[in-house]
């Protein structure tokens, strides 16, 4: 055997050995080992989200059904805000939905509970000085009622066009999902890598499935006083599927996916549709005491954006491991350490 061949042999005996090696770690990780590494992933940026998916995980479908009656008006008001030159957060205390400016109209992400949609984002644009007239596309992340139920008024009362998953269009077609004022009309089928386009902006379109069987994520640029910034929408977070070993597959597989999506966008503010994951409500108030020069309270940096699909899928490992192993694991709470260590 020639010196060539040899040093070839070797280097593929190394990288086989490197492979099993890490597969070999990989199956003694335990629970308790994913759950330490999201704990330090989160930081101080996303406690709500290790909360809810590490510490006090949901473990079954549910929980998206608008209470009956209504909660009170104080319980979920909130004024709206404009977080970027073209960016306005329509929010609940709880839930969040954004209206995206352009040069020839707006695009709306998620619409809310019913019971909030027609003040808080009718009445929330009209408050900013924006016509919801001017509503040309509302993207709807998954046909959960706390970001869906509010389509059908924005298709009929505003006729702007909907854009959402096919299998989450088929929820709602089912009957599955309850609308007591109407639910809206099948529109615009969502697929994978499309790009919603109105005048000079663009929103792509990145399938992560998990959360609902066709959940979507958004890639989009925002700016900020002038300087362009890239934005990743994460569109589906807790763990409200049926909990078993091959659907954390799914979720796991769309959260690597989108933390890639992001970083190869360089996208440095992550924001969702529940206050509790990316602080949205916390931040509109912070926004206010923001001095010139300083960054958004909303920009964080690539690294710190990775970090979330980091919290989301060593949560989902640390669930997916504990069905498999039946292994009990604790998570400590106190404050979060540094972030040595992580693959950042």
């Amino acid at each position: 055997m020639t010196t060539r061949r040899i040093v070839t042999a070797l280097l593929a005996s190394s990288a086989l050995i490197g492979i099993s090696t890490a597969k070999a770690q990989e199956k003694n990780l335990t629970v308790d080992h994913h759950l330490a590494a999201a704990k330090e992933a989160a930081g101080f940026d996303y406690t709500g989200t290790l909360a809810r998916i590490c510490i006090t995980p949901q473990t079954a479908p549910g929980g998206d059904k608008a209470p009956s009656p209504a909660p009170p008006r104080a319980a979920w008001f909130a004024e709206p805000a404009k977080v970027f030159d073209n960016l306005y957060w329509l929010g609940t205390k709880i839930h969040s939905a954004w209206a995206l400016t352009t040069s020839d109209g707006i695009i709306l992400i998620d619409t809310l509970y019913e019971y909030a949609s027609e003040e808080e984002i009718a009445g929330g644009l009209k408050k900013l000085g924006l016509d919801p007239a001017n509503v040309k596309y509302t993207l709807i992340s998954h046909a959960h009622g706390d970001h869906v139920a509010g389509a059908r008024m924005m298709q009929q009362t505003y006729k702007s066009r909907i854009v959402m998953g096919d299998k989450d269009w088929k929820l709602i077609e089912d009957a599955k999902l309850s609308f007591p004022n109407g639910k809206p009309t099948r529109d615009i089928v969502a697929k994978d890598g499309d790009k919603i386009t109105l005048g000079d902006t663009s929103v792509t379109l990145v399938s992560t499935p998990g959360h609902t069987y066709d959940t979507y994520s958004f890639i989009f640029q925002v700016k900020d006083k002038g300087k362009p910034l890239t934005v990743a929408y994460n569109g589906g977070t807790a763990f409200n599927f049926i909990n078993d070993p091959a659907h954390f597959d799914v979720y796991i597989a769309s959260q690597k996916k989108m933390g890639k999506t992001a970083a190869d966008a360089g996208a440095s503010v992550l924001i969702t549709n529940h206050s509790e994951f990316d602080n949205a409500a916390g931040k509109v108030k912070l926004m206010a005491a923001r001095k010139d020069g300083e960054p958004s309270p909303f920009e964080l940096g690539t690294k710190a954006v990775n970090r979330y699909f980091i919290v989301t899928r060593e949560c989902a490992e640390a669930a997916r491991l504990k069905l498999i192993k039946g292994e009990k694991a604790t998570v400590a709470v106190g404050s979060p350490s540094t972030t040595q260590g992580i693959n950042q």
